[in-house]
Protein backbone atom coordinates (compact mmCIF):
# COMPACT_ATOMS: atom_id res chain seq x y z
CA UNK A 1 0.00 0.00 0.00
CA UNK A 2 2.82 2.41 0.79
CA UNK A 3 4.29 1.78 -2.67
CA UNK A 4 0.96 2.60 -4.34
CA UNK A 5 0.59 5.71 -2.19
CA UNK A 6 4.11 6.85 -3.14
CA UNK A 7 3.36 6.41 -6.85
CA UNK A 8 0.22 8.53 -6.46
CA UNK A 9 2.20 11.29 -4.74
CA UNK A 10 4.81 11.29 -7.53
CA UNK A 11 2.05 11.56 -10.15
CA UNK A 12 0.39 14.33 -8.16
CA UNK A 13 3.66 16.24 -8.02
CA UNK A 14 3.79 16.25 -11.82
CA UNK A 15 0.17 17.33 -12.04
CA UNK A 16 0.66 20.34 -9.78
CA UNK A 17 3.57 21.47 -11.96
CA UNK A 18 1.15 21.58 -14.87
CA UNK A 19 -1.54 23.35 -12.85
CA UNK A 20 1.04 25.90 -11.70
CA UNK A 21 1.05 27.29 -15.24
CA UNK A 22 -2.53 28.50 -14.68
CA UNK A 23 -2.69 29.29 -10.96
CA UNK A 24 -0.49 31.83 -9.12
CA UNK A 25 -1.16 30.11 -5.79
CA UNK A 26 -0.16 26.68 -7.10
CA UNK A 27 2.88 28.28 -8.71
CA UNK A 28 3.95 29.46 -5.25
CA UNK A 29 3.33 25.93 -3.98
CA UNK A 30 5.64 24.49 -6.66
CA UNK A 31 8.32 27.19 -6.88
CA UNK A 32 8.65 27.48 -3.11
CA UNK A 33 9.74 23.86 -2.88
CA UNK A 34 12.56 24.14 -5.40
CA UNK A 35 15.16 25.44 -2.95
CA UNK A 36 14.16 23.55 0.19
CA UNK A 37 17.10 21.15 0.26
CA UNK A 38 19.70 23.77 -0.62
CA UNK A 39 18.29 26.04 2.10
CA UNK A 40 18.48 23.25 4.66
CA UNK A 41 22.03 22.43 3.60
CA UNK A 42 23.15 26.04 3.96
CA UNK A 43 21.46 26.74 7.31
CA UNK A 44 21.72 23.42 9.16
CA UNK A 45 25.16 21.96 9.84
CA UNK A 46 25.62 18.21 10.35
CA UNK A 47 26.51 18.77 14.01
CA UNK A 48 23.58 21.11 14.77
CA UNK A 49 20.91 19.98 17.19
CA UNK A 50 17.47 20.60 15.70
CA UNK A 51 13.77 20.39 16.52
CA UNK A 52 11.25 20.27 13.68
CA UNK A 53 7.72 21.73 13.76
CA UNK A 54 5.28 21.19 10.91
CA UNK A 55 2.19 23.36 10.34
CA UNK A 56 -0.21 22.94 7.46
CA UNK A 57 -0.93 26.66 7.26
CA UNK A 58 -1.35 29.90 9.19
CA UNK A 59 -3.90 28.62 11.71
CA UNK A 60 -1.79 25.65 12.70
CA UNK A 61 1.25 27.90 13.11
CA UNK A 62 -0.72 30.02 15.56
CA UNK A 63 -1.57 26.85 17.48
CA UNK A 64 2.00 25.66 17.55
CA UNK A 65 3.60 29.02 18.30
CA UNK A 66 3.33 28.80 22.13
CA UNK A 67 5.05 25.40 22.08
CA UNK A 68 7.71 26.65 19.66
CA UNK A 69 8.45 29.65 21.87
CA UNK A 70 8.59 27.52 25.03
CA UNK A 71 10.76 24.91 23.31
CA UNK A 72 13.17 27.61 22.16
CA UNK A 73 13.58 28.68 25.79
CA UNK A 74 13.90 25.16 27.22
CA UNK A 75 16.22 23.92 24.47
CA UNK A 76 18.29 27.01 23.55
CA UNK A 77 21.09 24.96 21.98
CA UNK A 78 18.71 23.57 19.33
CA UNK A 79 17.80 25.18 16.03
CA UNK A 80 14.08 25.31 15.20
CA UNK A 81 13.03 24.13 11.75
CA UNK A 82 9.51 25.15 10.72
CA UNK A 83 7.80 23.73 7.66
CA UNK A 84 4.54 24.68 5.97
CA UNK A 85 2.47 22.77 3.47
CA UNK A 86 0.40 25.70 2.21
CA UNK A 87 1.53 28.94 0.54
CA UNK A 88 -1.04 30.84 2.63
CA UNK A 89 1.00 29.93 5.69
CA UNK A 90 4.52 30.14 4.32
CA UNK A 91 4.17 33.39 2.37
CA UNK A 92 2.82 35.25 5.40
CA UNK A 93 5.27 33.78 7.93
CA UNK A 94 8.47 33.07 6.00
CA UNK A 95 10.19 35.90 7.90
CA UNK A 96 9.04 34.91 11.38
CA UNK A 97 11.54 35.33 14.22
CA UNK A 98 10.81 32.11 16.12
CA UNK A 99 12.24 29.53 13.74
CA UNK A 100 15.85 29.43 12.60
CA UNK A 101 14.78 27.95 9.27
CA UNK A 102 11.33 28.33 7.67
CA UNK A 103 10.66 26.34 4.51
CA UNK A 104 8.00 24.46 2.60
CA UNK A 105 7.59 20.78 3.36
CA UNK A 106 8.61 18.84 0.24
CA UNK A 107 5.90 16.54 -1.08
CA UNK A 108 5.63 13.20 0.69
CA UNK A 109 7.68 10.99 -1.62
CA UNK A 110 10.10 8.35 -0.37
CA UNK A 111 13.11 10.23 -1.71
CA UNK A 112 11.98 13.59 -0.33
CA UNK A 113 11.33 12.18 3.14
CA UNK A 114 14.72 10.49 3.23
CA UNK A 115 16.62 13.54 1.94
CA UNK A 116 14.76 15.95 4.22
CA UNK A 117 15.44 14.00 7.40
CA UNK A 118 19.06 13.43 6.46
CA UNK A 119 19.60 17.19 6.22
CA UNK A 120 17.33 18.25 9.10
CA UNK A 121 18.26 15.35 11.45
CA UNK A 122 15.80 16.50 14.18
CA UNK A 123 15.89 15.13 17.71
CA UNK A 124 12.19 15.84 18.16
CA UNK A 125 9.33 16.48 15.74
CA UNK A 126 5.99 18.17 16.37
CA UNK A 127 3.08 17.91 13.95
CA UNK A 128 0.47 20.56 14.78
CA UNK A 129 -3.20 19.54 14.92
CA UNK A 130 -3.18 17.29 11.86
CA UNK A 131 -1.48 16.29 8.60
CA UNK A 132 -0.19 12.73 8.58
CA UNK A 133 2.33 12.09 5.81
CA UNK A 134 3.08 8.32 5.71
CA UNK A 135 6.52 8.47 4.09
CA UNK A 136 7.76 11.12 6.50
CA UNK A 137 6.25 9.28 9.45
CA UNK A 138 7.76 5.96 8.40
CA UNK A 139 11.16 7.60 7.96
CA UNK A 140 10.89 9.16 11.42
CA UNK A 141 10.05 5.79 12.91
CA UNK A 142 12.94 4.13 11.07
CA UNK A 143 15.36 6.58 12.68
CA UNK A 144 13.71 6.39 16.13
CA UNK A 145 13.07 10.14 16.18
CA UNK A 146 10.63 11.21 18.88
CA UNK A 147 7.47 12.46 17.20
CA UNK A 148 4.52 14.23 18.82
CA UNK A 149 1.12 15.51 17.76
CA UNK A 150 0.09 18.70 19.55
CA UNK A 151 -3.40 20.21 19.75
CA UNK A 152 -4.62 17.14 17.91
CA UNK A 153 -8.29 16.70 17.19
CA UNK A 154 -9.91 13.56 15.84
CA UNK A 155 -13.41 12.95 14.50
CA UNK A 156 -15.30 9.74 13.97
CA UNK A 157 -15.60 10.26 10.21
CA UNK A 158 -11.81 10.30 9.67
CA UNK A 159 -10.26 7.42 7.78
CA UNK A 160 -8.34 6.16 10.83
CA UNK A 161 -11.61 4.92 12.31
CA UNK A 162 -12.99 3.22 9.18
CA UNK A 163 -12.63 -0.48 8.38
CA UNK A 164 -10.51 0.40 5.33
CA UNK A 165 -8.22 2.82 7.20
CA UNK A 166 -5.47 0.37 8.18
CA UNK A 167 -2.81 2.12 6.11
CA UNK A 168 -3.31 5.40 7.92
CA UNK A 169 -3.74 3.73 11.29
CA UNK A 170 -0.27 2.26 10.82
CA UNK A 171 1.07 5.75 10.12
CA UNK A 172 -0.15 6.84 13.54
CA UNK A 173 2.11 4.26 15.17
CA UNK A 174 5.01 6.63 14.53
CA UNK A 175 3.85 9.06 17.20
CA UNK A 176 5.42 8.71 20.62
CA UNK A 177 2.61 10.74 22.14
CA UNK A 178 -0.65 12.42 21.17
CA UNK A 179 -1.60 15.66 22.91
CA UNK A 180 -5.26 16.12 22.01
CA UNK A 181 -7.77 18.88 22.55
CA UNK A 182 -10.69 16.95 24.02
CA UNK A 183 -12.02 13.76 25.56
CA UNK A 184 -13.72 12.54 22.37
CA UNK A 185 -10.38 12.62 20.49
CA UNK A 186 -8.76 10.61 23.28
CA UNK A 187 -11.54 8.01 23.23
CA UNK A 188 -11.37 7.67 19.44
CA UNK A 189 -7.62 7.00 19.56
CA UNK A 190 -8.09 4.51 22.39
CA UNK A 191 -10.76 2.72 20.35
CA UNK A 192 -8.10 1.78 17.77
CA UNK A 193 -5.48 0.78 20.30
CA UNK A 194 -3.60 4.01 21.08
CA UNK A 195 -3.23 4.70 24.78
CA UNK A 196 -0.26 7.09 24.53
CA UNK A 197 -2.70 9.99 24.65
CA UNK A 198 -3.12 12.97 26.97
CA UNK A 199 -5.78 15.69 26.93
CA UNK A 200 -3.78 18.91 26.90
CA UNK A 201 -6.38 21.25 25.45
CA UNK A 202 -5.79 23.67 22.61
CA UNK A 203 -2.52 25.62 22.57
CA UNK A 204 -4.28 28.47 20.75
CA UNK A 205 -5.61 29.59 24.12
CA UNK A 206 -2.04 30.10 25.32
CA UNK A 207 -1.32 32.00 22.14
CA UNK A 208 -4.21 34.44 22.52
CA UNK A 209 -3.61 34.94 26.25
CA UNK A 210 -0.07 36.07 25.44
CA UNK A 211 -1.51 38.75 23.14
CA UNK A 212 -2.69 40.63 26.23
CA UNK A 213 0.92 41.07 27.37
CA UNK A 214 2.04 43.04 24.33
CA UNK A 215 1.44 46.60 23.17
CA UNK A 216 -1.76 46.52 21.10
CA UNK A 217 -2.08 50.24 20.55
CA UNK A 218 -2.59 51.69 17.06
CA UNK A 219 -2.70 55.48 16.81
CA UNK A 220 -4.77 55.47 13.62
CA UNK A 221 -7.47 53.31 15.24
CA UNK A 222 -7.53 55.54 18.32
CA UNK A 223 -8.09 58.53 16.05
CA UNK A 224 -10.82 56.80 14.03
CA UNK A 225 -12.68 55.37 17.05
CA UNK A 226 -12.83 58.76 18.74
CA UNK A 227 -14.27 57.20 21.93
CA UNK A 228 -17.36 55.92 20.13
CA UNK A 229 -18.92 52.44 20.23
CA UNK A 230 -17.06 50.42 17.59
CA UNK A 231 -17.87 47.19 15.78
CA UNK A 232 -14.95 45.32 14.20
CA UNK A 233 -15.73 42.91 11.35
CA UNK A 234 -12.74 40.59 11.16
CA UNK A 235 -11.71 38.21 8.36
CA UNK A 236 -14.95 38.78 6.47
CA UNK A 237 -15.88 37.15 3.18
CA UNK A 238 -18.34 38.53 0.59
CA UNK A 239 -21.14 36.33 1.98
CA UNK A 240 -20.61 37.89 5.41
CA UNK A 241 -20.39 41.38 3.93
CA UNK A 242 -23.63 40.94 1.98
CA UNK A 243 -25.41 40.70 5.33
CA UNK A 244 -23.61 43.10 7.64
CA UNK A 245 -23.17 45.93 5.09
CA UNK A 246 -26.94 46.33 5.06
CA UNK A 247 -26.87 46.83 8.80
CA UNK A 248 -24.07 49.39 8.52
CA UNK A 249 -25.96 51.35 5.88
CA UNK A 250 -29.21 51.42 7.88
CA UNK A 251 -27.70 51.97 11.34
CA UNK A 252 -28.72 55.28 12.93
CA UNK A 253 -26.77 54.94 16.19
CA UNK A 254 -23.58 56.91 16.77
CA UNK A 255 -21.42 53.89 15.91
CA UNK A 256 -18.09 53.34 14.16
CA UNK A 257 -17.38 50.35 11.93
CA UNK A 258 -14.02 48.74 11.07
CA UNK A 259 -13.90 46.07 8.37
CA UNK A 260 -10.82 43.88 7.92
CA UNK A 261 -11.67 41.57 4.98
CA UNK A 262 -10.00 38.19 4.57
CA UNK A 263 -9.24 38.96 0.94
CA UNK A 264 -7.65 42.34 0.26
CA UNK A 265 -7.51 42.15 -3.53
CA UNK A 266 -8.09 45.61 -4.98
CA UNK A 267 -11.21 44.72 -6.95
CA UNK A 268 -12.91 43.14 -3.93
CA UNK A 269 -12.02 46.09 -1.69
CA UNK A 270 -13.45 48.46 -4.28
CA UNK A 271 -16.68 46.46 -4.50
CA UNK A 272 -16.99 46.49 -0.72
CA UNK A 273 -16.39 50.23 -0.56
CA UNK A 274 -19.00 50.90 -3.26
CA UNK A 275 -21.62 48.93 -1.34
CA UNK A 276 -21.31 51.18 1.74
CA UNK A 277 -23.30 54.41 1.82
CA UNK A 278 -21.70 55.87 4.93
CA UNK A 279 -18.52 57.94 4.85
CA UNK A 280 -15.74 55.39 4.30
CA UNK A 281 -11.95 55.47 4.27
CA UNK A 282 -9.39 52.81 3.29
CA UNK A 283 -6.23 52.20 5.29
CA UNK A 284 -4.21 52.66 2.10
CA UNK A 285 -5.74 56.12 1.61
CA UNK A 286 -5.70 57.39 5.21
CA UNK A 287 -2.69 59.72 4.88
CA UNK A 288 -3.45 63.39 5.59
CA UNK A 289 -7.07 62.63 6.52
CA UNK A 290 -8.84 63.20 9.80
CA UNK A 291 -9.97 59.64 10.49
CA UNK A 292 -12.39 60.78 13.18
CA UNK A 293 -14.56 62.27 10.41
CA UNK A 294 -15.30 58.84 8.90
CA UNK A 295 -17.91 56.22 9.88
CA UNK A 296 -16.35 53.15 8.25
CA UNK A 297 -12.68 52.17 8.12
CA UNK A 298 -11.71 49.39 5.67
CA UNK A 299 -8.37 47.78 6.52
CA UNK A 300 -6.86 46.76 3.18
CA UNK A 301 -3.61 45.40 4.65
CA UNK A 302 -2.88 42.27 6.66
CA UNK A 303 -1.21 41.82 10.02
CA UNK A 304 -3.04 44.33 12.24
CA UNK A 305 -6.42 42.69 12.90
CA UNK A 306 -5.47 41.25 16.29
CA UNK A 307 -4.48 44.68 17.60
CA UNK A 308 -7.62 46.21 16.10
CA UNK A 309 -9.77 43.77 18.09
CA UNK A 310 -8.44 45.40 21.26
CA UNK A 311 -10.40 48.54 20.28
CA UNK A 312 -13.67 46.72 19.55
CA UNK A 313 -16.80 46.95 21.67
CA UNK A 314 -18.38 44.22 19.52
CA UNK A 315 -16.69 41.80 17.11
CA UNK A 316 -18.07 39.97 14.11
CA UNK A 317 -15.84 37.11 12.94
CA UNK A 318 -16.21 36.06 9.32
CA UNK A 319 -16.44 32.73 7.54
CA UNK A 320 -19.67 31.49 9.08
CA UNK A 321 -21.94 32.44 6.19
CA UNK A 322 -20.05 30.44 3.58
CA UNK A 323 -17.97 27.31 3.16
CA UNK A 324 -14.62 28.95 3.89
CA UNK A 325 -14.71 27.99 7.55
CA UNK A 326 -15.11 30.20 10.58
CA UNK A 327 -12.06 32.31 11.38
CA UNK A 328 -10.40 32.63 14.78
CA UNK A 329 -12.88 33.78 17.43
CA UNK A 330 -10.37 33.41 20.27
CA UNK A 331 -8.50 36.60 19.38
CA UNK A 332 -11.48 38.90 20.04
CA UNK A 333 -12.57 36.68 22.93
CA UNK A 334 -9.32 37.22 24.83
CA UNK A 335 -10.03 40.98 24.87
CA UNK A 336 -13.41 40.38 26.53
CA UNK A 337 -15.56 41.33 23.55
CA UNK A 338 -19.01 39.92 22.68
CA UNK A 339 -18.78 38.02 19.38
CA UNK A 340 -21.23 37.51 16.51
CA UNK A 341 -20.78 34.82 13.85
CA UNK A 342 -22.68 33.24 10.98
CA UNK A 343 -24.56 29.92 11.13
CA UNK A 344 -21.79 27.54 9.97
CA UNK A 345 -19.63 26.82 13.00
CA UNK A 346 -20.30 23.17 13.86
CA UNK A 347 -16.68 22.11 13.21
CA UNK A 348 -15.24 24.62 15.69
CA UNK A 349 -15.27 23.47 19.30
CA UNK A 350 -14.49 26.89 20.74
CA UNK A 351 -17.39 28.46 18.82
CA UNK A 352 -19.79 25.75 19.96
CA UNK A 353 -18.70 26.26 23.56
CA UNK A 354 -18.97 30.06 23.48
CA UNK A 355 -22.37 29.98 21.75
CA UNK A 356 -23.63 27.58 24.42
CA UNK A 357 -22.19 29.80 27.16
CA UNK A 358 -23.70 32.96 25.69
CA UNK A 359 -20.53 34.90 24.93
CA UNK A 360 -20.89 34.35 21.18
CA UNK A 361 -24.10 34.69 19.18
CA UNK A 362 -24.77 32.90 15.89
CA UNK A 363 -27.07 34.56 13.35
CA UNK A 364 -28.55 32.95 10.24
CA UNK A 365 -30.09 35.87 8.36
CA UNK A 366 -30.35 39.64 8.04
CA UNK A 367 -33.15 40.07 10.58
CA UNK A 368 -31.28 38.13 13.27
CA UNK A 369 -28.07 40.04 12.64
CA UNK A 370 -29.87 43.40 12.80
CA UNK A 371 -31.56 42.46 16.07
CA UNK A 372 -28.38 41.17 17.74
CA UNK A 373 -26.23 44.15 16.75
CA UNK A 374 -28.91 46.66 17.74
CA UNK A 375 -29.21 45.06 21.17
CA UNK A 376 -25.44 44.98 21.69
CA UNK A 377 -25.00 48.60 20.61
CA UNK A 378 -27.73 49.99 22.86
CA UNK A 379 -27.27 47.71 25.90
CA UNK A 380 -23.88 48.20 27.51
CA UNK A 381 -24.63 45.75 30.33
CA UNK A 382 -25.29 42.94 27.84
CA UNK A 383 -22.04 43.77 26.04
CA UNK A 384 -20.03 43.58 29.25
CA UNK A 385 -21.69 40.37 30.38
CA UNK A 386 -21.07 38.57 27.10
CA UNK A 387 -17.54 39.95 26.87
CA UNK A 388 -16.77 38.72 30.37
CA UNK A 389 -17.95 35.23 29.39
CA UNK A 390 -15.54 35.29 26.43
CA UNK A 391 -12.47 36.44 28.36
CA UNK A 392 -13.16 34.01 31.22
CA UNK A 393 -13.52 31.15 28.73
CA UNK A 394 -10.07 31.90 27.28
CA UNK A 395 -8.42 32.20 30.68
CA UNK A 396 -9.98 28.95 31.93
CA UNK A 397 -8.66 26.99 28.96
CA UNK A 398 -5.05 28.13 28.88
CA UNK A 399 -2.24 25.79 29.94
CA UNK A 400 -1.90 23.31 27.04
CA UNK A 401 1.69 24.38 26.38
CA UNK A 402 2.69 23.57 29.95
CA UNK A 403 1.21 20.07 29.64
CA UNK A 404 3.33 19.38 26.54
CA UNK A 405 6.54 20.83 28.01
CA UNK A 406 6.12 19.01 31.33
CA UNK A 407 5.85 15.73 29.45
CA UNK A 408 9.01 16.43 27.46
CA UNK A 409 11.05 17.46 30.48
CA UNK A 410 9.93 14.72 32.88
Amino acid sequence: MLFVYSIIIVLASQLVKLLALFSPKIKLFVDGRKDVFSTLKSKINPNDKTIWFHAASLGEYEQGLPVMEATKIKFPEHKIILTFFSPSGFEVLKNNTVADVTIYLPLDTLSNASAFLKLAHPEMVFFIKYEYWPNYLNELKKHNIKTYLISGIFRENQIFFKWHGGFYRNALKTFDYFFVQNESSKKLLQSIGFNNVKISGDTRFDRVVSILERDNSLDFITQFKNNKTTIVYGSSWPKDENVFVNFINQNKENTKFIIAPHNIKTEQIQELQKSITKKTVLFSEKANKNLADFDVFIIDIIGVLTKIYSYADIAYVGGGFGNAGLHNILEPATFGIPIVIGPNYSNFAEAIALVNMGGCTSVSNQNQLDEVFSNLITNEDVRHEKGHICSTFVQMNKGATAVVLNHLLN
